[in-house]
């Protein structure tokens, strides 16, 4: 079924429920994981601006790819600078040119306003790319939803 599963991760505390809900499709299927981190950076009129520096982004990566492999996964790390308008583009692009079968994201939900003002990267990359999307959704508390992983 899943070969190949791209998961994107920022550096917002939801990231996890992306990175758990791979785990589990990948233990179902055999499938290898590639978890893809941009480090985002923000055009301002005078400047580029570092959202995070590379010591945090490089955190945020060896975390998602510790789990993934605790949890049997084979699994490795991309990270990718980029500017915060360019994101949804280089998530497609790498799972285009990684062959991913899928693509895991968790979205932010934003209010009507919100979306509209600033479109969320998850409904950007639905329409720019190639490859099955799955959101995963967190629950009402902030905190990643859990999937029940069966073992092999």
């Amino acid at each position: 079924m899943f070969e190949r599963i791209l998961v994107a991760v920022d550096s917002s505390p939801t990231r996890l429920s992306s990175v758990r809900s791979a785990a589990a499709l990948a233990r179902l299927t055999g499938a290898r994981v590639r978890v893809l981190h941009v480090a985002a950076s923000a055009a301002t009129l005078a400047a580029v601006v570092s959202l995070e520096d590379d010591t945090e982004a490089q955190s945020v990566l060896d975390e998602a790819v510790g789990l993934l492999r605790r949890s049997g996964v084979e699994t490795e790390g991309v990270m990718v600078h980029a500017l915060t308008t360019q994101i949804p583009g280089v998530i497609s692009e790498t799972a285009a040119d990684w062959h991913a079968d899928l693509l895991v994201l968790t979205p932010h939900h934003r209010d009507v306003l919100g979306a509209l003002l600033d479109p969320r990267v998850s409904d950007a990359v639905v329409h720019k790319g190639r490859t099955s999307v799955l959101l995963v959704p967190e629950n009402d508390e902030g905190d990643p939803v859990e999937l029940p992983v069966s073992d092999r």
